[in-house]
């Protein structure tokens, strides 16, 4: 298991691939990972190229500063809320990436999810990807609304705003992120021939049975 000074160091790595990878712009993404009481989530307003692991911030999952955490901690993002309330509705969960990855925010934005248009849809642990209805960020609201849409799966859109993926571990996470947008990006270009045919329930539970044999995405 990661010492708390490797996990620092593992989430501005992934933090600063997150932009590399195009699936985020400046500030506006974040990530958290947990760590024993609480989870260690990135600072509001600090680029990526500029963030250390000590600028890190460590919390309960109420959002209060974690017991033994630095005495002046940075501010948390703002979408601390989100993290805190997914990870602790998801005990097998250990990272959660957030993103405004733009063919992802896109479909967002007419608050369409990913359907089964293609087998990867399963990635996210189901047979589609859905979207939750539009809530204000840094909300209860948007909380609530993000962790019904990730029942039983690992990634989800947000209407208006963007998507999240979790994973057993950041590079997981980073993973389904990337494999979210890939999807959105598809799913836009199939769409300009008419709405895409539709795997039904049973491929996509052959498919899902398929992943869970070879472990993929482990």
């Amino acid at each position: 298991m990661a010492t708390e000074q490797n996990l620092r160091a593992q989430m501005v790595a992934v933090a600063r691939r997150m932009n590399a990878a195009g699936i985020n712009q400046g500030t506006s993404g974040n990530l958290s990972a947990r760590i024993p009481g609480g989870f260690l989530i990135t600072p509001t307003s600090l680029p990526y190229e500029r963030m250390e692991p000590v600028d890190l911030v460590a919390l309960d999952f109420d959002g209060q500063p974690l017991a033994g955490a630095p005495a002046e901690q940075r501010r948390p993002s703002s979408e601390w809320r989100l993290h805190a309330d997914v990870l602790r509705s998801r005990p097998e969960v250990e990272a959660v990436v957030h993103c405004h990855s733009t063919r992802a925010t896109a479909l967002a934005c007419h608050s369409r999810g990913i359907p089964s248009f293609h087998y990867m849809a399963a990635v996210a642990g189901g047979p589609d990807i859905r979207c939750a209805p539009y809530a204000l960020f840094g909300t209860p609201e948007l909380s609530s609304l993000a962790v019904q849409a990730l029942e039983g799966r690992l990634a989800c859109l947000l209407a208006h705003h963007g998507q999240v993926a979790l994973g057993r571990s950041l590079e997981q996470a980073l993973r389904i992120a990337i494999e979210v947008e890939t999807l959105a990006a598809m799913y836009l270009e199939a769409s300009l021939l008419g709405d895409p045919p539709l795997l039904g329930d049973a491929e996509m539970e052959r498919v899902l049975e398929q992943m869970r044999t070879l472990l993929y995405g482990g």
